[in-house]
């Protein structure tokens, strides 16, 4: 079993076929991410189930992160209560009839405030160079998730 600094303990997972340990994207990985595919970001409810959200996601170094407007989202809330998160990306590549895809699996966190700057800087590759974002005169300052890869996974040249 390994726990987390909040005394949150999980069982680590074995290296498994189509997994690999790593603590950093690599190159082809990062490209897929600043690419403009929309993750597929899964939390943990209350009651253990899996919560899913398409998010808009950046790098920020070696970190996945994205930009929420509204503090009362239940994937911040679930973030905050427990940390352990997957992401998705579908790629462009197939083999064997599947798409590409990256799963990242990792530890997050979020920090308040710079969400409206991150946002409007990912608009670019998501909706278009010169994209106004967002759409509303004086935005909350928001918040911002952060994810530390703990694991890379999918079916791609990342694994």
């Amino acid at each position: 079993m390994a726990s987390n600094e909040t005394g949150y303990r999980w069982q680590k997972l074995p290296d498994v076929a189509g997994f690999a340990s790593m603590a950093t994207l690599n190159e082809v990985a990062r490209e897929l991410i600043e690419s403009g595919a929309l993750a597929h970001l899964v939390t943990i409810n209350p009651d253990g189930s899996p919560q899913v959200a398409i998010v808009w996601v950046g790098l920020d170094g070696d970190e996945l992160i994205a930009g929420h407007l509204a503090g009362s989202q239940q994937k911040l809330g679930n973030i905050r209560r427990d940390p352990r998160v997957a992401v998705s990306f579908e790629g462009s590549g197939s083999t064997y009839g599947m798409r590409h895809h990256l799963v990242v699996h990792g530890t997050a966190y979020v920090t308040e405030g710079g969400a409206p700057e991150l946002l409007h800087r990912l608009a670019q590759t998501y909706i278009g160079p010169g994209t106004d974002f967002p759409l509303m005169p004086n935005p909350p300052a928001g918040f911002i998730s952060h994810i530390r890869v703990e694991r890379i996974g999918g079916m791609g040249p990342w694994v």
